[in-house]
């Protein structure tokens, strides 16, 4: 449940309006050696290039385990309000608040870290909408083993190594796609396979619009489920429940909305992946409009790197004249900074040479 004072609720208005629909590319994860994988690096690369966001089909994720996670899921979210807040400590639970910096959204979620052990709940007040701060992360993991998992928590730890396993197959193809050959093929998959990489479950609920004739006298009949943002990680895995809402924003600014599609994943792509490609592939920035009677669900693997690695462009995406956009610095110093940042903000800017 997501409760709102009226000042809240008007915070997160947004008025009536029907963007265009968005020209999604997609890109067939099966497609055999030569000329086909080649045909589908290309395509990659071309989404990544122009809008930072594509489908992914041929994924090999097992479809009854996407649905039974969803369905799990969605039987958690329809309990009463007190058992969910019980759940906190074991699965992340939060609702309206995004972050500690002031953002809200018609939106409750499970917050869970990734750990070579499974997934863990990371405690809603230390964390940012995508970036967990200080020691969430770690001091959820030490938790995690003082409380059972349960079997929602189970289908999640499952539904999670598969998805980091599609993850890392887009980024080998992505590698191809940018030329990356020789030792460095697996340079981004392995960002996010190293058990110390900083990867992240995300499930959010957005419940169906509420009837409310504040917003209708204000001209404003639709809400903020999620705010604007570009994601921090390298990529998001996305998969939602075939509801409508999700909205990305084109080169020239304006909104587009996402067809929803019961069957395949998005991928957007996240602030360091933009630096490590020194600017080439653009950091989709996102948001999640409610106008709908109907519950949307989403899961969203982020896939980040080490809090240690050291990021900065790489040597063989320098381009002509070889010069950096972006300085050097640290997983755990890019996400210290967004953690005192607003949803929407530029978190990009600081780092850039």
């Amino acid at each position: 449940m997501v409760v709102l004072a009226k000042g809240e609720l008007e915070q997160i208005a947004l008025p009536a309006a029907q963007p265009p629909v968005a020209d999604v590319r997609s890109v067939d994860l099966s497609a055999p050696a030569g000329p086909e994988r080649e045909a589908a690096a290309r395509a990659l690369v071309a989404a990544c290039e122009e809008h930072g966001f594509f489908r992914v089909t041929g994924h090999g994720v097992p479809t009854e385990l996407v649905r039974a996670a969803e369905a799990a899921a969605a039987r958690f979210f329809a309990l009463p309000q007190g058992e969910k807040e019980e759940e906190a400590p074991t699965l992340g639970y939060g609702n309206k608040r995004i972050g500690g910096n002031g953002d809200l959204g018609w939106i409750e979620y499970l917050l869970l870290g990734v750990t070579p052990a499974g997934a863990v709940p990371v405690a809603t007040s230390a964390s940012s909408s995508t970036l967990p701060c200080a020691a969430a992360t770690a001091a959820a993991a030490a938790s995690s083993s003082l409380t059972p998992a349960g079997p929602l928590r189970d289908l999640l730890d499952e539904y999670t190594v598969a998805v980091r396993r599609m993850a890392c197959a887009v980024l080998e193809l992505m590698a191809e796609g940018l030329g990356l050959g020789g030792g460095k093929a697996g340079a981004l998959a392995r960002l996010v396979t190293r058990a110390d990489s900083d990867c992240m479950l995300r499930v959010n609920h957005y419940p169906p619009r509420p009837a409310a004739p504040e917003l209708t006298t204000i001209g404003a009949p639709n809400l903020t489920g999620f705010g604007e943002h570009t994601d921090p990680q390298i990529i998001s895995v996305l998969r939602s429940n075939g509801t409508s809402g999700l909205e990305i924003a084109l080169p020239s600014g304006a909104w587009a909305a996402v067809p929803p599609d019961g069957d395949a994943f998005f991928v957007n792509v996240g602030d360091t992946l933009q630096v490590l490609t020194n600017g080439r592939f653009r950091s989709v920035r996102h948001r999640v409009v409610v106008n709908s009677e109907r519950s949307r669900l989403s899961m969203i693997f982020f896939g980040g790197p080490p809090p240690g690695e050291r990021l900065a462009p790489l040597p063989q995406l320098l381009g002509d004249g070889g010069r950096s956009r972006y300085r050097e610095f640290t997983w755990r110093e890019f996400k210290n900074s967004g953690c005192r940042t607003r949803l929407g903000e530029d978190r990009l800017s600081r780092f850039e040479n």
